[in-house]
């Protein structure tokens, strides 16, 4: 048996017997802060494991070392970007982050629903804010220390603002945060922020986005660089709409599109309904994502040709998973819930089997 197989059979036994009875929000500030610690480590000997593993991608004017990376809502407070670079991710999407300050949702807010390896959150945003997240990239990218992972930042609405003067608010997040990013990212599919998906309606994201790409611009003009700017949307839209906002994003001149956020449905879970509906609200990750965040792939794609970078999310658990993805149409992948059940080694366990075919 490899040593990967035995690190994977000691990470199954740890979340099985600690982890899976163990309240899912303080674990999660638990390990990462182990993995933070152990960053140096985990360079040499996991992330070693993925480096020249993978094929490049070139898009967006970007390169990315492979199609991996890590989707938003892991490091909500870019905390930890090159701890968890090391594990071999080859892209770190933190945040996501808001203009002001904010506590999120009152706990608990983070659930784990294991038969069907998936979890749902309605974590609502809880960050430390546009400025104090601004000052840590800058000081980060000064200190010498920061690895080249390739950096996406993504943005969102403050609860507390109305609708009204929600363009105000993500621009504010963007001319903080868009000097620091590789791409920017505009979220308006979180299930967890009041009001927050009716800004995926075509109407009201034209003129965010127009505002949004324009305080981008402004932003970034002493560097010299233009940011790619995507839109990352949620699966529980319509085909329809799902069109529409590919028409747009055309239209606009947006870089990509990131499918997709969580999901509020609960249809087929293998999960006892009674804990479903015990749990209540929130956005739902993980594997019941499969199947839809997949079509949402093939309808996007089908739409846009080859003049959008489509990075893939919900459900990608496996390396077939990753590559029906792929073959469905995107050109980079996220993760965020398999890396929870799988562990740390799950990035180069992905990769490597891309890699093999």
């Amino acid at each position: 048996m490899s040593n990967g197989s035995l690190a994977g059979k000691a990470y199954d036994q740890l979340f099985t017997h600690v982890f899976a009875r163990t309240d899912p929000e303080w674990i999660h500030h638990k390990a990462f802060a182990a993995l933070r610690a152990a960053r140096p480590l985990t360079q040499r000997v996991v992330g070693a494991g993925v480096a020249g593993v993978g094929t490049p991608v070139d898009t967006m004017g970007l390169r990315f070392p492979h199609v991996l990376g890590l989707a938003a809502g892991f490091d909500k407070n870019a905390v930890g970007i090159d701890a968890l670079a090391g594990l071999g991710f080859g892209h770190v999407e933190i945040g996501t982050v808001t203009g002001e300050p904010q506590s999120g949702n009152p706990t608990p807010r983070l659930f784990r629903l294991t038969d069907d390896r998936a979890i749902v959150n309605r974590m609502g945003f809880n960050n430390e804010g546009a400025e104090v997240v601004s000052r840590r990239l800058a000081a980060r990218a000064s200190s010498g220390r920061a690895s080249d992972v390739v950096l996406g930042v993504n943005i969102g609405k403050t609860k507390v603002v109305p609708e009204d003067e929600a363009i105000g608010d993500y621009e504010k997040s963007t001319s903080l945060l868009a000097p620091h990013a590789d791409y920017l990212v505009v979220n308006v599919s979180s299930p967890n922020t009041p009001g927050l998906r009716d800004l995926q309606a075509v109407e009201k994201l034209e003129p965010l986005l127009r505002a949004v790409r324009a305080k981008a611009d402004e932003a970034t003009q002493p560097k010299g660089v233009r940011v790619p700017l995507l839109v990352k949307i949620a699966p529980d839209l319509s085909d329809d709409d799902i069109l529409a906002v590919a028409d747009l994003a055309l239209a606009i001149g947006l870089d990509g599109i990131i499918a997709t956020n969580t999901t509020i449905s609960r249809e087929g879970l293998a999960s006892d309904p009674a804990k479903v509906s015990e749990i209540g609200a929130g956005g739902l990750s993980g594997r019941p994502l499969t199947r839809r965040s997949l079509e949402v792939m093939r309808m996007l794609r089908g739409r846009v040709g080859d003049d959008l970078t489509l990075i893939g999310v919900g459900g990608i658990t496996t390396p077939q998973d990753a590559r029906d993805r792929l073959a469905a149409g995107a050109n980079l992948l996220q993760g965020y819930t398999a890396f929870v059940y799988e562990g740390p080694l799950w990035p180069r366990r992905i990769v490597s089997g891309l890699a093999r075919g």
